[in-house]
Formats: structure tokens, C-alpha cells, sequence
């Protein structure tokens, strides 16, 4: 098996939790936040296991550069619900 293949073969199933789990929570949290509530420390958890899993790709979207703007647009999120979490948190 070649790296290019064993890459494709990683990018499926990365794709597919971020398409079946991933990203649904993530707009839930999205929701949650924008509706003006505050994050709990399993929100917050979570939110820490998508940013680490972000970083653990960096090298594989390095080499598939075709991957970038997924997950440039996942980072992005992150950074909303973030900054709104924070922004909920101040207010409360």
C-alpha cells in the first residue's frame, strides 16, 4: 500500500466523523452559544478533543492540499463558538 493510498484511506474516515458527528455537534454548540447560553465542561471537552484532532491532520492536509478548505472552514467554527462561548461566559 502506498503513503498516497493509506492517506486517501485516512481522509475517508476522517471525513466521514466529521460529516456524521463532528460537524453536527459542532453546529448544535454553534447554536447553543449564539442563543446566548454558556458552554459546560462537556461542551468544553469536546470542543478540546475537535482542536486536537485538528492539529493531528495538519500534516496530512500538508501533503492533500485538495483538504485545506474543509478544514480551514472547521477552524473557523471552532473560532466562532470559541469567541461566542467566551463572549456568554463575560456576559453571565
Amino acid at each position: 500500500m502506498t503513503e498516497n493510498s493509506k492517506d486517501e484511506g485516512v481522509m475517508t474516515v476522517l471525513l466521514q466523523r466529521l460529516e456524521q458527528f463532528r460537524l453536527p455537534r459542532l453546529l448544535d454548540l454553534k447554536e447553543k452559544v449564539v442563543n446566548g447560553e454558556v458552554l459546560n465542561d462537556f461542551d468544553i471537552e469536546y470542543l478540546s478533543e475537535v482542536f486536537a484532532d485538528a492539529e493531528k491532520v495538519k500534516p496530512l492536509v500538508e501533503r492533500h492540499p485538495e483538504y485545506s478548505e474543509i478544514v480551514t472552514k472547521m477552524v473557523s467554527l471552532y473560532k466562532e463558538i470559541t469567541e461566542q462561548a467566551l463572549e456568554n461566559e463575560n456576559k453571565s
